[in-house]
């Protein structure tokens, strides 16, 4: 079961320094003695007076927003309901079945600030650790005892994976495009969202990796389902190899037959899956997205995936490298939605209706971009852009 929340928050900002992890508890900083004293000194009856009166307008105003927006979320899943009903019954989805008004915006007062010192610090929760490559290629040696073979030049992965993508029958267009989008159009086959530059204090922001950015639930997920055509294909290049060739990439089969043992050894659930991807095992997983035999495969499936589902879904125009993304980054479902959707239809439905409202208001992109129309168009925008860097430029050779 394909199933994956919008990231990159992204959906469109695709976003190296190792992080250290965190410690078990973090706490906020205290305030500097200048910044509790000015408080104490601000903090007269009339102040506080008029702290509170404020606060009273802002609960006021927020409370009202929060009734508006939760009837509106509410409407949200209940048409998504019964878009799904509509469909496993073989019926039209029409312009009504999804919320034609904009989601509630808070317009009204911010909460304003308490002039009394606080009483003590608030815990917070310590941030998640992302894993980077560093993490992963550990994970691999450590429960594999497997090192992916990584590339001598980037343009050698990039033949590796036009080769397999061709032989799948993605086109030049939507494996070009994807990698434009998702990458930038510069990115590498060991890229990771958040630390696509060297700048200072840059973080992982997600474990997504690669030329189609998989997560390392992506990377469980698709070697449970696709486990048999992996080995299938990387046994077919063993037998073409021979010596030292032949005997490695036999142990690299049976190292993949392994995690495919672990990867299918619970659910085929996108929650069960994420729990295994969260562990050293999955971790290790993750790791074959850099290698140069396995990673082309990972990647591939990860766009096949959407276009057969399409298929089955009766869907048989070939899919814009821009509905393949809508695709790739919403889930199958929530973006064959979208790309079955007439034009007179994607020019009046807001986005909102395929989002969660935390997405969807995490998603600076889909706000702007507020329509099912404006939000294809701008990443056929970003596309037509990044195709002209160097490294969609050399993908496109690779073809």
């Amino acid at each position: 079961m394909r199933r994956q929340a919008i990231r990159r928050c992204n959906p469109i900002v695709i976003c190296a320094l190792l992080l250290a992890p965190l410690t078990a508890a973090s706490y906020c900083v205290a305030a500097p003695a200048a910044t509790v004293g000015a408080r104490e000194q601000a903090a007269t009856p009339a102040a506080i007076a008029e702290y509170h009166r404020k606060l009273k307008a802002y609960q006021e105003a927020r409370g009202a927003y929060e009734e508006d927006a939760g009837a509106y979320w509410t409407a949200i899943a209940e048409k998504r309901r019964i878009r799904n009903a509509k469909r496993r019954d073989h019926q039209p989805v029409a312009l009504g079945d999804y919320v034609l008004a904009q989601p509630p915006v808070y317009e009204g007062p911010k909460r304003p600030v308490n002039p009394e010192p606080e009483e003590k610090e608030t815990p917070r929760h310590p941030r998640k650790y992302i894993p980077v490559v560093a993490d992963l290629l550990k994970a691999a040696a450590e429960q594999f005892q497997f090192v992916p073979q990584q590339p001598k030049t980037e343009m050698d992965f990039k033949r590796a994976y036009a080769q397999v993508a061709r032989a799948y029958g993605l086109t030049r267009e939507q494996a070009v495009r994807v990698y434009s989008f998702e990458t930038g159009g510069n990115g590498n086959h060991a890229m990771q969202s958040g630390l696509e530059t060297s700048r200072p204090g840059a973080r992982a922001i997600s474990t997504a990796m690669g030329y189609n950015q998989l997560l390392t639930t992506n990377s469980v997920e698709l070697v449970a389902e696709q486990g048999h055509d992996i080995l299938r294909a990387l046994s077919e290049k063993a037998a073409r190899l021979s010596g030292s060739s032949h005997a490695a990439m036999e142990r690299k089969i049976a190292v993949v037959r392994r995690m495919v043992a672990y990867a299918r050894s619970v659910p085929d659930t996108w929650s069960a899956h994420e729990k295994l991807a969260d562990t050293a095992k999955g971790w290790a997983i993750h790791a074959l997205v850099l290698d140069i035999d396995v990673g082309p495969l990972l990647q591939t499936h990860k766009l096949l995936t959407s276009v057969i589902f399409a298929s089955n879904k009766g869907y048989t125009r070939p899919l814009t490298a821009a509905e393949l993304e809508m695709m790739n980054l919403t889930g199958d479902g929530t973006g064959l939605d979208m790309v079955t959707m007439p034009q007179r239809m994607r020019e009046q439905v807001p986005t909102a209706n395929f989002f969660q409202r935390r997405g969807y208001e995490r998603n600076p992109v889909a706000i702007r971009h507020n329509t099912v129309a404006k939000l294809l168009a701008v990443t056929d925008a970003r596309m037509d852009s990044n195709s002209a860097k160097p490294g969609a430029r050399e993908l496109a050779a690779a073809f």
